[in-house]
């Protein structure tokens, strides 16, 4: 009985009331509202960051080089001969002095001996080549 009792004493509005009642919210809205332009990180909220999306134009405006920054990367690509005088570990020390100990000419007879053929010495390795027999029965 309570429910319907307070149904009966609701007052209907009209037009005019309800109107009235707009604007004032109106009103109120326009007084409060606030035009902001400069947006700044709130300090006491733990920042999350945003990868950027890859494809889009403004995040990927140029930005002035960071000298400090492109030495480091630059640092750290290079291989390790370059960055250290001496190994830092003993698995680097396996081809660390990749130089040959000997000059590696390929025209120096004294330690290249090349096969070298003649007529005959042709003729009998293509015999061999081929698996053939040279004996005769």
């Amino acid at each position: 009985k309570t429910m319907a009792g307070r149904q009966r004493e609701k007052v209907v509005l009209d037009e005019v009331h309800h109107n009235q009642i707009l604007r004032e919210l109106y009103l109120k809205e326009l007084r409060t509202q606030k035009l902001y332009t400069e947006y700044h990180v709130n300090p006491l909220r733990k920042v999350h960051t945003i990868t950027r999306k890859p494809m889009s134009w403004h995040d990927n405006l140029e930005e002035p080089a960071d000298a400090r920054f492109l030495n480091l990367i630059h640092h750290a690509a290079q291989g390790p001969r370059k960055k250290y005088p001496e190994t830092q570990t003993e698995s680097q020390e396996i081809g660390w002095d990749s130089e040959p100990l000997v000059n590696p000419e390929r025209d120096d007879r004294r330690l290249n001996h090349f096969r070298v053929y003649n007529d005959i010495t042709l003729y009998k390795a293509k015999l061999w080549s081929l698996g053939e027999d040279d004996s005769r029965k």
